[in-house]
């Protein structure tokens, strides 16, 4: 791509080109197609250029929210997603998705415009001054500054390079106003491209590290599996899935991993979470960290310190060790790891004993038989268990429909009802346990994928993103957004201490109408009030493929605070009793 103006009334045209077209064709030649973001000084016309080359630009009405569709599509690609952001506040909306990103470990780049280093530098006082690359550096895996025209290719390509390399994380690329607008020779500009190759080379892991995790798991009496959203980024699914055959191990998948086997498949135990993480000895960890979501491998959910023996398959050497001691550290890329385990394991791998599947079957059995029943009330006005019975049958009609969850009780409630059945289908708010995902992840997912999208989202956390439903309907994106409308956070019936005449500060207006908005932007809106209404409304959505949004009305008595992790949420020793 070029530009040919003319040469001072030359009677020939030297071909140009500018930083606005090599930040494009460099993306191009990288296979990057789409681009998340927000227009504004100084990228407009970036945005502009990149649709024009024929790239799909999306835009925004938030930077965080775009920063969300770019990470989660880097997630489901493994080619880091791309958000094109604005400076100093626009970067700084985009930077809180960035380093969601790199918690998660979603190869990701936020490119954002800045102002110029020469007046950065010396505080003057230019439009938006902020030194945005030493802000980025502490919250993503790296973070670059491209000065000249002739560098862009180096540097997208070290941003590439970086996002997907090793652990997947965020990158941030900064690129100065005055970048866009300088002019080279345009055959020298094609020249200084550069297109990564082997961008994420295959880490072989030592063959003796092999043969140590082999004699580890076939010591043990009570193995347990653990498969994290590490598992699932890989795509390594069929090897994965003839490992966990293979050994005939209970498996536990974390939220993101759900659906890399079935959850229905009678290896998994997730019914059985909290036996098999007290009773298993040894544990293999794919994908999967010691960090929070697991207690950090301690602590009476694990059972009494030094009962088990770890094995951690992690590219990171780093992760070993974090928490809890490793018996076993397997350092590699998931899929070489995973095959070298098959191999090693041969055709006489003894399976576990009865009386170890035989206890967890049991446990599961009396725990999804308690489920049912709570799950067969038929409750109006509906709490969460009734409502997430009806999008447990919709999943299940419909396996290969992308489900996006999030909020507090909404979030803990439909990670343990609604099973998955393939891989990636299931995304939520993942490491960090924020809210604001929702309506970013559900268009990415439709875009990267072509598949319908199901965002089961709570209240709360639909405030965090909810204007983006103007987006969906704007590219008439086939997303079904179910709010789970209990009118406050966690729920809807808190009380003002003070007595006072303000809300309590738990509290949304009630009987809010959700719905309404979807209809503003000319999309489908539906008030739901029993599980048969719901079940209706979400059908003709995921039938339609237009955007819809279905205003769930759940009982404000419902819920519980913090969902399930309540116990991190301190409590005033000085509170009224």
């Amino acid at each position: 791509m070029s530009a040919t103006p003319q040469q001072n009334g030359a009677e020939s045209e030297a071909e140009l080109t500018d930083g606005f077209h090599l930040v494009i064709d460099a993306l191009m030649l990288n296979g990057i197609e789409t681009i998340y973001g927000v227009p504004g000084i100084p990228i407009t016309d970036l945005g502009r250029l990149a649709q024009a080359s024929g790239m799909r630009v999306i835009s925004f009405r938030h930077e965080q929210n775009a920063g969300n569709a770019a990470a989660i599509a880097g997630f489901l690609t493994k080619s880091p997603g791309v958000c094109l952001t604005v400076s100093a506040p626009g970067f700084l909306n985009g930077l809180v998705a960035l380093a969601n990103a790199t918690t998660n470990c979603f190869p990701m780049i936020l490119i954002s415009g800045s102002s110029e280093r020469e007046i950065v530098d010396l505080q003057q006082g230019d439009y938006e001054e902020m030194d945005q690359l030493a802000i980025a550096k502490p919250l993503c895996k790296a973070a670059f500054r491209v000065l000249h025209a002739a560098d862009i290719g180096i540097g997208i390509a070290r941003a590439i390079r970086a996002a997907v390399s090793g652990r997947p994380g965020g990158v941030y690329l900064d690129l100065p106003g005055k970048l866009f607008g300088q002019v080279m020779d345009a055959e020298a500009g094609r020249r200084s491209l550069v297109k990564v190759i082997d961008p994420a080379p295959a880490q072989i892991p030592a063959p003796t590290a092999v043969e140590r995790a082999l004699d580890v798991l076939r010591g043990a009496k009570r193995p347990l599996i653990i498969l994290g959203k590490g598992a699932a980024y890989a795509q390594a699914d069929d090897d994965i899935r003839a490992l966990v055959e293979k050994s005939g191990i209970p498996y536990i998948p974390m939220s993101m991993a759900k659906g890399l086997l079935p959850d229905t498949h009678p290896q998994c135990a997730a019914a059985a979470r909290s036996t098999v993480l007290q009773d298993s000895d040894v544990v293999l960890m794919i994908g999967a960290r010691l960090n929070w979501l697991l207690s950090h491998g301690k602590g009476k959910q694990w059972g009494p310190p030094g009962s088990k023996k770890f094995i951690q398959i992690d590219i990171e050497p780093r992760e070993m060790d974090s928490n809890v001691e490793i018996a076993a550290p397997l350092v590699g890329d998931i899929g070489s790891c995973v095959t070298a385990l098959l191999r090693g394991m041969g055709d006489d791998w003894a399976h576990p004993s009865s009386e170890w599947t035989g206890a967890i079957n049991a446990k599961k059995e009396t725990n999804i038989a308690r489920m049912a029943t709570r799950l067969g009330k038929n409750s109006i006005p509906m709490d969460y268990h009734s409502a997430l019975r009806v999008l447990r049958d919709v999943i299940k009609e419909r396996p290969d429909a992308i489900l996006v969850n999030e909020g507090a009780n909404t979030l803990d409630q439909a990670r343990g009802v609604i099973d998955m059945y393939q891989p990636r289908k299931r995304l939520d708010v993942g490491t960090w346990g924020v809210m604001g995902i929702g309506m970013g992840f559900a268009a990415a997912a439709t875009i990267e994928t072509g598949k319908p999208v199901l965002a089961i989202v709570g209240d709360s956390a639909f405030g965090f993103s909810g204007m983006e439903v103007e987006t969906i309907c704007r590219y008439n994106l086939p997303v079904c957004v179910v709010v789970f409308n209990n009118d406050g956070i966690y729920r809807g019936d808190g009380v003002n201490l003070s007595g006072g005449t303000d809300p309590a500060t738990t509290a949304f207006v009630k009987g809010a109408r959700y719905d309404k908005m979807m209809e503003a932007f000319g999309g489908v809106g539906v008030h739901a009030t029993t599980p048969d209404e719901l079940k209706r409304a979400v059908d003709a959505a995921m039938e339609s493929g237009k955007p819809t949004l279905i205003n769930a009305a759940i009982d404000p008595a419902a819920g519980s605070e913090s969902g399930n992790i309540g116990n991190l949420n301190p409590k005033s020793a000085l509170a009224k009793k």
